[in-house]
Parts: C-alpha cells; structure tokens; sequence
C-alpha cells in the first residue's frame, strides 16, 4: 500500500527552496535534512526562480485588487446618483 501524500505549506517550500538556491549544500543534503524527495527540492528551486521577478512587479498584491474595488466604487456612485435624480422627481420642491 503507498503512503498518502504529504502536504506541505508554502513557507516550508519557500525555505527548502531558498536553501537550495543559496547552494551551501547539495541538493542530496538538503532533501535528506527536510525529509524530501532531491526531485522536489529542484522542483520548488525553479519554481522559486521562475516566480521571483513577480514579488517586485506588484508590490504586496496591491495593484492587481485596486482595478477592482475602483470599479465596484465606481458603479456604487452611479447607482447612488441615480437613485438621487429619480427622488428629486418624486419629493416635491420643499423651497416653493
């Protein structure tokens, strides 16, 4: 029977694959002292590589969601200022 696979969390992945890119060790080292196989821990090494520009481009993940909110704040206002004309119509001038 094979054993299930294991899970690992992101900040585990990030530090095998930090390890490996500092190269202090070899690859066989460091998949022996974290308990994975030498294929994932290159796995994980070019992912890391692949993937690191993307940290810089989008400082904190802001831009990608402010695209978003602005137009739903957008839509909001017009709405909002929609449903002031139509109640203009409706209440009678209160100054004459």
């Amino acid at each position: 029977m094979r054993d299930k696979r294991k899970k690992h969390a992101a900040g585990f992945k990030a530090k095998v694959a930090l390890d490996a890119l500092r190269e202090r060790e070899s690859v066989r080292e460091i998949s022996t002292r974290h308990g994975v196989h030498s294929t994932q821990v290159n796995l994980w090494k070019a992912q890391l590589r692949d993937s690191a520009a993307g940290i810089f481009e989008h400082p904190s993940g802001k831009r990608g969601k402010l695209p978003d909110r602005e137009a739903e704040l957008f839509e909001q206002i017009g709405r909002l200022k929609m449903e002031l004309e139509w109640l203009k119509k409706k209440i009678p001038d209160s100054d004459g």
